[in-house]
This record gives structure tokens, sequence and C-alpha cells, in this order.
């Protein structure tokens, strides 16, 4: 049986981001039914996402991790996916544990098998519910829909920062690129806070320093890299090589990316388009749309971008203070916009 997210009385702070999300993110309609997934952690945002599909007056279901199978998960229960495949819109709202990669992939190919209006919100807490969760994500697609138009005609994409990276993609017309600005459609479940244009890169090289912070659970461990920074080598669209004076972080990124043949692979080269994200504040699923440059390592999301390979992990890398050129015209300095 679905579960209840709320007892208590809802943080007020969470409310404008939540409605945020129903609203403008997944413009829920009354007619329409809405699975929510969340765990004993992030039961407070949940909460206040079901008070705001309580307002709307939408059909739901809420279901707790922890109450149907043991974490980390090794699969997804089969009483959430099959409630979610009889929604149109969903909502993933839940703490990452090692592991649970296949989990979550299991409940996203049920979301792409009936094209739901799905939001990710992977590690989701409330410093990004009031920050990221609150952007004019109107805006935020306007400026992801011109930058993506630019990005689907040029060869090669280059980037540098002050910190050490120097890093090129080289692109290609029959790999596409994806918008997900936080306006969330049948055609592409994107994470929320929303704000980056991605693809799967033809090809890249260089140095990429990730003074920013890694993705998946080493995020949390970690945090933000500022001071010791993991820098990672690229040939051939493959680490070469790893270097950081953090020699956990070094270690376990290297376990991780080793995980299957494709891991080491870069599988994602993309651009944060969130304005309100300004600074790094040690959380992937906020750092990855601040305005710049992210790569991950892994599976390149095959269904949506077109490429011909696959792996069983993802992990991102996010750096800071990046100027971007579109091949050669710079459309990014010290981290701003110029188009």
């Amino acid at each position: 049986m679905p579960d209840r997210a709320y007892i208590h009385p809802i943080d007020p702070e969470l409310l404008s981001g939540a409605r945020n999300a129903i609203d403008t993110c997944l413009r829920l309609k009354p007619q329409e039914r809405i699975t929510i997934i969340t765990d004993t952690v992030t039961r407070g945002i949940a909460a206040a996402l079901q008070s705001e599909v309580e307002r709307v007056g939408s059909k739901y279901s809420l279901f707790v991790l922890e109450h149907h199978a043991r974490r980390p998960l090794s699969y997804m229960p089969e009483i959430i996916l099959d409630d979610l495949a009889l929604s149109q819109v969903s909502i993933f709202a839940a703490q990452s544990q090692p592991d649970e990669l296949g989990s979550r992939t299991e409940m996203t190919s049920v979301v792409n098998h009936h094209r739901i209006r799905h939001a990710h919100m992977v590690n989701i807490n409330r410093q990004i519910m009031v920050e990221g969760m609150r952007a004019d994500f109107c805006a935020v697609d306007k400026l992801s829909q011109r930058l993506v138009e630019h990005a689907r005609e040029v060869d090669r994409i280059t980037c540098k920062t002050p910190h050490g990276t120097e890093f090129q993609a080289e692109l290609s017309p029959k790999l596409k690129w994806l918008k997900t600005s936080g306006i969330i459609t049948r055609d592409k479940w994107g994470n929320l806070p929303g704000g980056e244009i991605f693809t799967a890169p033809m090809n890249t090289s260089g140095v990429f320093v990730v003074d920013g912070v890694v993705g998946d659970y080493l995020c949390e461990r970690f945090g933000d890299l500022q001071s010791n920074p993991l820098t990672i080598e690229v040939e051939d669209n493959r680490i070469r090589a790893l270097r950081s004076e953090n020699k956990d972080l070094r270690d376990e990124f290297r376990a991780y990316t080793n995980t299957d043949e494709n891991s080491n692979r870069v599988g994602e080269f993309a651009i944060g388009t969130n304005t309100a994200c300004t600074h790094i504040i040690g959380h992937i699923l906020q750092d990855e749309k601040i305005p710049g440059v992210h790569i991950a390592f892994g599976h390149p999301y095959a269904e949506h971008t077109g490429a011909n390979w696959v792996s069983k992990t993802h992990i991102d890398c996010v750096g800071r203070d990046f100027d971007i050129w579109f091949d050669g015209q710079q459309v990014m300095q010290g981290g701003k916009f110029l188009i």
C-alpha cells in the first residue's frame, strides 16, 4: 500500500520550491495522476511536494522506499514500478546510496516506456529547495533553448578555467543535444532543479580539473573539492590519468570508473544554465546546473542521445569559473554567458 509523507507541520520555506516543481516544471493537471517516491531522510521535502499535489487536486500515490525494500536497493520494488506505470507524472525525491543506480535505472526505464513527465530529485535537500528550486525556470528554459540551438550547429566546444582545465569535445550530428531546463516534457525526464544542455560527445581530450564536486554517493562523502581538486587527464574519450592530494577521493573515483568496460568513458558533455545557482554548495544535483561545463563518465543516456554504447555507472564532474568557445566563438567568460 502507498504511504503517507507527513504527519507534522510542513516547513513553509519548502513550499515555494515545491510549488515551482508542481506548477511550472511538471505542469500537473487535476485530471492527471502522480507517483511520488521518497525515503525516510527526504520525507519533509516529499511532504511539501505532496501538499502542492493536494492543492492541485490530482490523484497520487506516495512511497517511502524503506517501507518496501532494504537499503541500499538492489532493485526497485515491484509495487512502485506497477504504480508508476499508471501515472502521467512522477517524482523521485530521495538520497542516493552506493550501488543503487541499477534500481533507479529500472524506474527510469518505466518512465521512458510510458513517456511519463518525471522529476528526478536525487539527493535533494533543504538548501537546494530554497536556492536552485526557486529559479525562474521559464527564463532558464529560454536561455537553454538559445544555447542548445547554437550547440547543435558546431563541431567543437573548447573550455578552460584559471585552475588548469583545458578540455575540448568533438561533436557529431548523429549524437543528439538535449535540453533539461526544468520544464519537463514526456520526451525526456529531467533533474530538478533543472538547467543544463548536454550531449554524448563523439570524442574528448585534455585536462579537466574537478574543483567543484563529483557525483553519485561520492558527492556526499567528499563535498566541495575546491581545496583538494581531482585532476583528470582524458585521451580518446577515456581516462588516462587521475591526480589528487586526496588519495581516498582519487582511489574511490578510480574504482567507480573501473566498474565496467565503459565506466571510464566520457558519456556526457554538458553546460549548466540555471542562473539562480551562483556558487558550489557541495551537492551535485544543484552544482551541475551552475553556468559552466560538467562532464560525466559512464552511461551516455543512449536512449536519448543516440550513442551506441552503455554503462552500468554514471558519475558527473563539475568545475569552476569557465571560459567556453563554440567553434572559436566565445560564449562564456568567467562563468558568465555572453549570449
